[in-house]
């Protein structure tokens, strides 16, 4: 079952649960099953657990410090990235067709895309696009000043590369792992939620 609809999350290479809660900053923190820890931080907080082998991920609906909308974003992903080493930043929100997907490392901010889809908009294209998203053919390119005087024909090749919550999930898989398809029942480990 696991998670990646309408919710944000870190997926980050060779750290513990430990390591993130201290690099954002949790506190409270308590010991928990990976079905309950997601369910929970569907509602606040975040939960962090290792469910894929060389991965940790932090898992939080509305409590991570940044969207990949804010003005900062880029910033804090890449002083995270300066003291996890590889993070990346997925999230999506289908009502107002918020899609964004982020890789940072040693302290880089390697690459950065979000659309928001109900305002037409790419508040945040950082870097190149990458080999992956030119195969699926979104995040392919970035913002545009003035859109008003474009034909039919233009409106529609821009929007066909505009993503939806599926491509934030073909992005993770892509970078690391696609957490809806981890199995609940086979995360035996403790994460931690805070």
């Amino acid at each position: 079952m696991g998670f990646g609809y309408k919710t944000s999350w870190l997926a980050v290479r060779d750290r513990t649960a430990a390591d993130i809660a201290d690099a954002l900053g949790l506190h409270d923190r308590q010991s928990m099953d990976w079905a309950t820890g997601v369910d929970l931080a569907y509602g606040q907080g975040v939960y962090m657990a290792s469910p894929i082998p060389g991965w940790t991920v932090a898992h939080s609906r509305r409590d991570l410090p940044f969207e990949a909308y804010d003005l900062g974003f880029a910033e804090w992903l890449g002083d995270l990235s300066r003291s996890l080493g590889e993070v990346q930043f997925f999230a999506n929100e289908r009502v107002v067709g918020y899609h964004a997907w982020a890789i940072a490392r040693a302290g880089e901010v390697l690459r950065a895309y979000c659309f928001i889809g109900e305002q037409g908009e790419i508040p945040l294209f950082v870097g190149d696009p990458t080999a992956d998203e030119i195969r699926i053919g979104k995040g392919v390119l970035g913002p545009v000043a003035d859109y008003a005087d474009w034909s039919d024909d233009e409106a529609e090749a821009w929007f066909r590369t505009t993503p939806s919550e599926e491509d934030v999930l073909l992005m993770a898989a892509a970078w690391s792992f696609d957490p809806s398809t981890i199995d609940d029942a086979a995360v035996t480990t403790l994460g931690l939620y805070a």
